[in-house]
């Protein structure tokens, strides 16, 4: 049993957890943050708009928490050990932690992990089993924290696959004015 108070107090502080090479956990912060975009801001490649019109996926919430876990995991590099997969399954427990899926069919076909604190998406890695997966997770996820209010979508750490989605980088001051405005709201994830 992990301490979950001390660790959504962590998160809404602006660290995350890592584990590094020797899976050894730790908390980290960073000076540039990387947020997804929820204005006007967020793009995506027109391709994917002709995947979202063809419909071929299906959006669940948790409907499959451990697999998109353990597929955010299995790279070659990761740094969700052992232990962290243990955290994320008692936040998800303990209703802070989602996994925002694609399915085709009855196949996970992407998805994306995050920890919800008030108005907080905090992305903290995304899979794909089926091209597109992923990116169509990121887009319907963008549309659903923007129709409840959200004020952020973290994604911690900048990537070429995220600047795609017009992600960009705010300096810590930034970063935390916008997590305490985040903090202060009630948002749910779920329906």
């Amino acid at each position: 049993m992990y301490d979950i108070a001390t660790i959504v107090q962590g998160y809404a502080q602006g660290y995350f957890l890592m584990a590094d090479e020797d899976n050894v956990l730790g908390w980290y912060g960073s000076r540039d943050r990387t947020l997804i975009p929820l204005d006007e801001r967020f793009r995506y490649p027109k391709s994917l708009k002709r995947v979202l019109n063809q419909e071929r996926f299906s959006i669940a919430i948790n409907r499959d928490f451990k697999s998109v876990v353990a597929s955010c995991a299995d790279r070659e590099t990761t740094w969700i050990s052992p232990e962290l997969k243990e955290i994320y399954w008692e936040l998800y427990q303990a209703g802070w932690a989602y996994s925002f899926e694609t399915w085709q069919g009855d196949e996970l076909a992407g998805g994306i992990l995050g920890i919800v604190i008030g108005g907080a998406f905090i992305g903290e890695s995304m899979f794909y089993r089926i091209p597109e997966g992923s990116k169509v997770a990121m887009v319907k996820l963008v549309e659903r924290l923007r129709e409840r209010q959200f004020v952020l979508f973290d994604a911690q750490m900048m990537n070429p696959h995220l600047e795609r989605f017009g992600a960009y980088h705010i300096n810590d001051d930034e970063y935390q004015v916008l997590l305490e405005k985040a903090l202060r709201r009630r948002c749910s994830l779920n329906n």
